[in-house]
């Protein structure tokens, strides 16, 4: 018996499912990890992995970087914590409003969701409004008030709505279908008085990888001004992924408020909301919005994000070889779609990419939701045993970081090729 089986038997008897988030499941049991470098990871069990998920997105220069690993070490030897302020909170909130376009001030916190709770909580103190609206298979954490046809996990699992949301929570969100501006109107135009805010994914990778369309992002921002609606990009996932800037500065559209994490720590547990100074500062203690954190802005936290975005200013260049990775890779996989006569879609957007397992374009949640889940599960296990690690579920992004050699790519795009093959070798 392998030791991720074992370790994964003791887990289930002691942590739900045996896992801490649903997103790292998979059958007929996850492989637990010892170490990482690079684009690589390696299992309990020594088997060495090429890394497509970055630990969900932040580890854009590879893993185990030595600039953020050195960051953090210095920084741990005066303490992990201390609930007082520290200078590198000043450090990085500064650098944070140098790059976002949007950010003129920033509140630290410690997680996507957290970030994204206190984005709508600080929308509906501004607005004196209390509803929000959200887009179907966009995930924004594990708040009560976005688990309403949510993505990520819970789409995967099929379960749209979650128990233990009381209903009145759920009634004060709204939901509209991703790239369709006119089910947004129709909300703005039932509740005109009442919606406080719009959150939005600019770029969705919580039911794959899905762009905006055009126009899409920049109609957003109109009828939030036409209602005196906040507009929120939730940039977690994007913010300094498909841009130094973000998905705002690739678009050029600017948000009221936006989200950030992943990132912004360097791998370590991190989030961040801000916007314009005027909305920003109703945050207690300069106002009446209440939100307060023990560990928000933790030392470790705060040196790798620092280190990480400090790199990712001074060598923008990265952004253009992120580029040409992931088009090298887009194009190996198109390549191979047209030889072996196969009808999918892929999505592409810098460094984020999905392969969905349907014929439909696809530009929201019910296109991605036409996706054959079984077909992609034998791929990602046939690419998995080809020592090729994607996330498990459809309805995930997987991410290239600037450690993902010309090399590593071409061996993707023939690991690619053979599980293809091997998927759809006897057609039903």
């Amino acid at each position: 018996m392998s030791k991720s089986k074992k370790l994964f038997d003791v887990a289930k008897k002691i942590i739900p499912s045996g896992i801490n988030s649903p997103v790292r499941y998979f059958e007929p049991y996850p492989f637990f990890v010892k170490k990482s470098q690079s684009s690589w990871i390696w299992d309990e069990d020594g088997n060495k992995l090429i890394d497509y998920i970055g630990s969900w997105g932040p580890m854009i220069l590879g893993h185990a970087e030595p600039r953020i690993l050195k960051a953090v070490a210095s920084t741990m030897k005066h303490g992990t914590s201390f609930g007082a302020p520290t200078e590198m909170e000043v450090r990085m909130a500064e650098l944070i409003c140098k790059i976002v376009p949007s950010v003129e001030m920033v509140r630290m916190v410690n997680s996507g969701t957290e970030a994204t709770m206190s984005a709508i909580r600080l929308a509906r103190a501004f607005t004196g409004k209390e509803k929000i609206v959200k887009f179907e298979g966009c995930y924004h954490g594990h708040g009560d008030s976005f688990l309403i046809k949510a993505g990520s996990g819970a789409m995967t699992l099929g379960v749209p709505d979650s128990p233990g949301v009381p209903a009145s929570v759920a009634n004060g969100t709204l939901t509209a279908a991703y790239n369709n501006l006119e089910s947004v109107r129709l909300l703005f135009d039932r509740h005109r008085s009442q919606i406080a805010a719009v959150i939005v994914e600019p770029v969705v990778g919580n039911m794959g990888c899905v762009p905006p369309a055009i126009g899409f992002l920049e109609g957003l921002r109109a009828l939030c001004n036409q209602y005196g609606a906040l507009l929120i990009f939730d940039e977690v996932m994007t913010g300094f992924r498909v841009a130094l800037g973000g998905a705002q500065q690739l678009f050029g559209v600017r948000p009221d408020l936006t989200t950030m994490g992943k990132i912004i720590g360097g791998g370590l547990p991190v989030g961040a909301y801000g916007g314009r100074k005027e909305i920003m500062q109703m945050v207690a203690p300069a106002g009446p919005m209440y939100q307060a954190g023990t560990l928000s802005g933790n030392p470790l936290a705060m040196a790798a994000g620092y280190a990480m975005l400090s790199v990712l200013s001074k060598k923008r260049s990265l952004y253009t070889v992120l580029e040409r990775r992931g088009k090298q890779l887009e194009n190996g996989i198109r390549e191979n779609l047209k030889k072996l006569g196969l009808d999918l879609q892929l999505n592409r957007v810098g460094s984020m990419f999905t392969l969905f397992f349907t014929s439909q374009q696809v530009v929201d949640y019910a296109t991605a939701a036409t996706s054959d889940r079984a077909k992609f599960a034998a791929y990602f296990n046939t690419m998995l045993e080809s020592g090729i690690y994607l996330p498990p579920s459809q309805f995930e992004a997987a991410f290239i970081s600037t450690a993902h050699s010309e090399m590593l790519i071409e061996k993707t795009v023939k690991a690619n090729r053979n599980a293809l093959r091997k998927v759809f070798s006897s057609r039903s």
